[in-house]
């Protein structure tokens, strides 16, 4: 068997715990990429050294997850996080062990966890490869298999389920026949799974090139159901005229798009939840053809509850559901300047490149294709808009709220309603932005407001 090329400078940080009587080992996603033939240098370190012993060897350690047996090592200005070899007790939360002990015997390490594939180890110093449950075996067939007995390992933590989709979707693999029937059975358990370590799992997915296998695979094994149930709603609802897809395979292929040509993580969820609402607002009948009214301010409500369920942060929860919301937009040449400036405001400067991306994935996961010619000119209108400085916002007015008070017009609930005029005023008639005229506007529009 090949050695594994260990670089230099982590053959000479193992060196520390050879000299001392211990052993340094390359585990995980690294040894496993490399005998795919795929780079991977995220390295994670196990050793059959204590944290405590760990300690001793270096001037600098940071604790870092001491109580499972993590230390932070800081050699050469770079950080190894190194585990301890450890045996886990019960999962009684079906997440955490109830337990942990530290053992000397990389075979009882290796014996937890997950899948044969993320089994490999590599000693850092030598780099002798060690393969005790036919790891490479699974690599060279392309299978994911639990180590052991597969319900066992599943149940130890439930998104070990998910990891399984991701795994062999990323990969292209197939998941084992009974791995594959403990799945179905244990899924019901990822409702105990926090919403975070979900979303992390399903951000790791939207990052390989084709997401849609492993979606497929946790449609197949009914955790799609428990995870996005708005998604898998989507399944089997026919859409006629030019779809030739189901609501929910074409969500997937417009998700692979986005993630082929997108390097925006939102623009993916925005892709894969943007018509969630289409079952909910199907009309009509196969022969006479579909309607889908409005569904995309159902399939932005949905999503939010997804982002709110699954923790998103504030920021790409608000540009996941705006992209959403405003991706049935349908340009036409005949567009005037003031509703190419509305459309500017409407969707806001910074998100309108996430939207033509999404509405290019939208019309690849319909015609097989993109075609930038689908937005006409508008991208071209939009640039010469931005370029001539047109006021698109509030905060683009010749005038501001202390300008209004020096006026005369007192602070309060109408200055905000002012300005939403003005800006209303400026954007169909962009040569109004100046202070004279905005000022005279804003005290005929208060004179109106007190009296009316």
């Amino acid at each position: 068997m090949k050695k594994y090329p260990v670089p230099t400078q982590i053959q000479e940080f193992a060196s520390f715990f050879s000299r001392s009587g211990f052993s340094l080992y390359l585990v995980g996603g690294a040894i496993r990429d490399w005998a795919l033939g795929l780079h991977n240098d995220d390295y994670d370190f196990a050793t059959d050294a204590t944290p405590e012993e760990v300690m001793t060897l270096f001037k600098k350690v940071i604790p870092t997850g001491i109580k499972h047996g993590t230390v932070t090592v800081i050699f050469k200005r770079q950080q190894y996080e190194v585990t301890t070899f450890r045996v886990d007790g019960d999962y009684a939360d079906s997440r955490h062990p109830d337990s942990v002990s530290f053992v000397r015997s990389l075979e009882q390490d290796l014996a937890r966890r997950d899948f044969t594939i993320n089994a490999l180890a590599v000693n850092a110093f030598t780099g002798d490869l060690t393969d005790l449950h036919h790891g490479l075996e699974d690599l060279e067939n392309g299978i994911v298999r639990a180590i052991g007995n597969a319900g066992d390992r599943l149940k130890e933590d439930a998104l070990r389920i998910v990891r399984a989709c991701r795994f062999a979707g990323k990969l292209d693999f197939s998941i084992e026949a009974d791995t594959f029937e403990a799945m179905k059975q244990l899924a019901p358990k990822l409702k105990a799974v926090s919403g975070e370590r979900i979303h992390e799992e399903l951000n790791r997915m939207l990052l390989s090139k084709r997401p849609s296998r492993a979606f497929e695979l946790m449609h197949s094994s009914g955790v799609l159901a428990v995870l996005l149930p708005e998604l898998e709603a989507c399944a089997g609802v026919e859409q006629g005229g030019y779809h030739i897809h189901d609501v929910l395979t074409h969500s997937l292929l417009a998700c692979d798009a986005a993630a082929r040509s997108n390097f925006s993580m939102n623009v993916r969820y925005a892709a894969l939840f943007h018509d969630m609402g289409k079952p909910q607002t199907r009309a009509g009948n196969p022969d006479e053809g579909y309607t889908f009214y409005k569904h995309e301010f159902i399939s932005e409500k949905l999503a939010a509850g997804i982002c709110e369920r699954l923790k998103f942060s504030r920021a790409d929860s608000d540009r996941i559901l705006l992209l959403i919301r405003n991706h049935m937009f349908h340009y036409t040449e005949d567009w005037t300047d003031a509703a190419v400036r509305r459309f500017i405001k409407r969707v806001g400067v910074e998100a309108l490149d996430d939207l033509f991306a999404l509405h290019m994935a939208d019309q690849e996961a319909i015609a097989g294709q993109c075609d930038i010619r689908t937005l006409g000119s508008l991208p071209q209108r939009i640039n010469a808009i931005i370029a001539a400085g047109n006021a698109l916002s509030i905060k683009d007015l010749a005038i501001n709220g202390q300008d209004l008070i020096s006026s005369g017009i007192p602070a309060g609930p109408h200055m905000g309603t002012i300005l939403a005029a003005l800006l209303d005023e400026v954007l169909d008639n962009p040569e109004k932005n100046t202070g004279r005229i905005l000022l005279q506007l804003a005290r005929i529009k208060y004179e109106a407001l007190r009296n009316g």
